[in-house]
């Protein structure tokens, strides 16, 4: 009845570590943004909100709507050590300016809001030019691995196999909350990541694992690369 009752891409399903793990993201740089994080002032501490907001508030768990916005958020940080505030500040212009909702999952990011967006981003921490220039494209390669349905909503995630492939287009492996409660799977086979490796785990060689699930001995290491690749 809950997954008739609500959209299956809003459910709390994910813990912060599983997310964190299936996003190749530092637990503790996922959980400060889902759950803010305090800093010191002159005046005493403070806290940052945070940036991601989960669907249930007394239950500290991910959405599939929120694995994809903190895959976003990651393209963004990556390579730039940016403030939460900045980060939100650039988010509230999108949200303010462009009259854009949750603009970590909107597709409104690939078309000309999504340039705006990054030259006000770029301006709020200092990027130069060129500097935006490169976060636009790596942002790009982040959203392409973003499938959507017929009214653009994100619909499935393919994450990196591996923690520091951000140039990959391989899509071997899918995150899809409609196939097996939204764990890691083979794409278009439906067969988890996770059972895969301990198979292999207990003794099971890659050809057996091929032949048994019909699967390529290329999409095996695939699995296994990316549960260990953490």
């Amino acid at each position: 009845m809950l997954y008739r009752a609500h959209d299956v891409r809003d459910l709390p399903i994910y813990s912060i570590g599983e997310a964190a793990f299936y996003l190749r993201i530092a637990p503790a740089t996922l959980r400060s943004w889902v759950l803010g994080r305090d800093y010191k002032t002159s005046e005493g501490i403070a806290n940052f909100d945070p940036l991601i907001a989960v669907p249930d508030d007394g239950v500290t768990k991910l959405s599939f709507n929120n694995l994809v916005e903190a895959h976003v958020l990651r393209a963004l940080r990556t390579k730039h050590d940016v403030t939460i505030l900045s980060v939100r500040k650039a988010i509230k212009f999108a949200e303010n300016k462009l009259r854009i909702e949750r603009l970590l999952i909107s597709e409104q990011l690939q078309t000309s809001a999504g340039d705006l967006f990054i030259e006000k981003y770029g301006q709020l921490i200092n990027l130069s030019q060129s500097g935006q220039l490169a976060i636009k494209t790596l942002l790009e390669s982040y959203l392409q691995r973003i499938e959507r349905d017929d009214k653009l909503l994100p619909k499935k995630l393919y994450p990196f196999i591996s923690r520091e492939n951000a140039g990959d287009r391989r899509k071997t492996i899918v995150i899809d909350p409609q196939v097996s409660f939204g764990k890691p799977t083979i794409s278009n086979k439906g067969i988890t990541t996770a059972a895969l490796v301990s198979r292999v785990d207990a003794g099971e060689s890659v050809e057996e694992l091929a032949e048994d699930y019909n699967l390529e001995q290329k999409e095996i290491v695939d699995a296994i690369v990316y549960e260990q690749a953490a």
